[in-house]
């Protein structure tokens, strides 16, 4: 087996004292230079082909490889250290597949066990990862990778607030809905043209959009297109208010947001709170949550996590140390200090905390958490930390249970899918696939039915 497209015809890149003097332009024997033998030997220098780039197996959320020319360049990924990851320059990869993953921090895995190859294999079981799987082979973008997100919904160009209005005016107009006409705008449209189709609607026919709306729609379809309407913010304070309004509290909604938003996202959103609701979010989370779960949800409303990039490796040893003897390493459990350093350390800090914690404990920080915690600060402590490994894997997830088994959590999956549709959907989709070896849209086809499986199936696209 070989890297493809590596090495380029007419010999091996000049690394560092390899290969010796002489003989730059022919392989070296099998077993030599750390090379894997393949049968039939390696192509000629300058002419054969090699293997074809494995499909999207290779890293969730980009089809097949990385855009970084292929396999790791000498060092690795920019910006990806080498510790425990790929085996340093000169010298090729050890062993059949190219030999163990990278799992190092820096690399947007989960602890693999056991360990996977580059070049195929099953699932990866990652034993403190809810639904027991990560996708094969490697679970999680690398660091450097991590802002190539991208929606299922973009702004459509040409855009005509006025065009879209009349549409809309009309599919709504006389007797009946052109409920078809609907969902070919909403789909269509990113959440800043929607305020704007709002807007003009307003100006137009000096009528409000939401109210016609609701009187022409109903059930999940009015749920879902009021959703659409709402601006992301004020989408996400008003979920937690109706998780927090009347008897009851929907503890997973306030994890799902709290745990997952920027620090910018979670200020705007507790500004957004008092503004259109008149509460302090802090009060009303207070009163309806307590003990260890109540102070992490404090924590997380603080907007105050460490967001620089850079991992410092010496500190993310010390908080996997601590966070061991904190749990693992003494009767009982420091909640406090699980929560001190998962409520404020960036998130590829906290990659370096777990890939420094399975080398102290010989076991991943998620099981840990298992065995520590449980209900709902284990839930949300969890969630922080498949956010920080792998966020699309968390949303997939989420998703995948929102429809399994008798009946449908309808709010759920609608509001990942609005929340998310703009932002990393694609993604989500792509490790729902590798996840649960189905596709979203196949589910949500398979769960829903009418007008309120077209829109959603427009939204998540094929």
């Amino acid at each position: 087996m070989s890297y493809p497209g590596y090495p380029p015809s007419g010999g091996y890149p000049a690394f560092p004292g390899y290969p010796p003097t002489g003989q730059e332009s022919v392989y070296p024997p099998a077993g030599q230079y750390s090379y894997p033998t393949v049968p039939g030997g390696y192509p000629p220098a300058g002419g054969g082909t090699y293997p074809a780039a494995p499909p999207s197996a290779g890293y969730p959320g980009v089809a097949g490889y990385p855009a970084l020319g292929g396999y790791p360049a000498p060092g690795g990924y920019p910006g990806a250290p080498q510790a425990g990851g790929m085996p340093p320059y000169p010298g090729a990869p050890t062993g059949p597949g190219f030999g163990v993953p990278p799992t190092g921090p820096g690399f947007g895995g989960y602890t693999q066990t056991p360990a996977q190859s580059y070049a195929g294999g099953g699932p990866a079981q990652i034993s403190g990862y809810p639904g027991g799987q990560a996708p094969s082979p490697m679970p999680g973008p690398p660091a450097a990778m991590v802002q190539c997100t991208q929606g299922t919904i973009q702004a459509a160009p040409n855009f005509d607030a006025g065009r879209d209005a009349e549409i809309l005016r009309k599919a709504m107009k006389g007797f009946g809905t052109d409920e078809q006409a609907i969902i070919n705008v909403v789909a269509n449209r990113s959440s800043d043209q929607r305020q704007k189709i709002k807007a003009a609607f307003k100006t137009m026919y000096g009528k409000d959009l939401i109210k016609d709306l609701k009187s022409e729609l109903s059930g999940n379809v009015e749920e879902l297109i009021l959703a659409l309407f709402m601006p992301s913010t004020y989408y996400d304070a008003w979920s937690l208010r109706h998780a927090m309004k009347g008897a009851g509290t929907q503890e997973r909604v306030l994890i799902e947001i709290l745990c997952t938003r920027t620090n910018q996202e979670i200020r705007e959103i507790v500004n957004c709170y008092k503004s259109e609701f008149g509460r302090d979010i802090e009060q009303d989370i207070r009163a309806d949550t307590s003990g260890h779960f109540e102070r992490l949800l404090i924590s997380m409303c603080q907007g105050n996590r460490d967001e620089n990039q850079t991992v410092d490796y010496q500190k993310a040893q010390e908080d996997a140390q601590r966070l061991y003897q904190a749990g693992e390493g003494k009767l009982g459990t420091d909640e406090s200090c699980f929560n001190m350093v998962l409520a404020s350390r960036s998130f590829p800090q906290l990659k370096a905390t777990v890939e420094a914690y399975s080398k102290i404990a010989n076991r991943d920080l998620l099981s840990s958490i298992d065995r520590e915690f449980s209900g709902n600060v284990e839930r949300g402590l969890k969630a922080i930390l498949q956010c920080a490994l792998n966020r699309p894997a968390f949303f997939a997830e989420r998703l995948y249970y929102s429809m399994k088994g008798a009946g449908t959590d309808d709010s759920t999956l609608i509001r990942i899918i609005v929340t998310r549709s703009e932002i990393d959907l694609v993604q989500i989709k792509q490790m729902f696939t590798q996840m649960y070896q189905k596709t979203l849209a196949t589910m949500i086809a398979s769960d829903t039915s009418g007008d309120y499986r077209r829109l959603l199936l427009a939204i998540v696209g094929q």
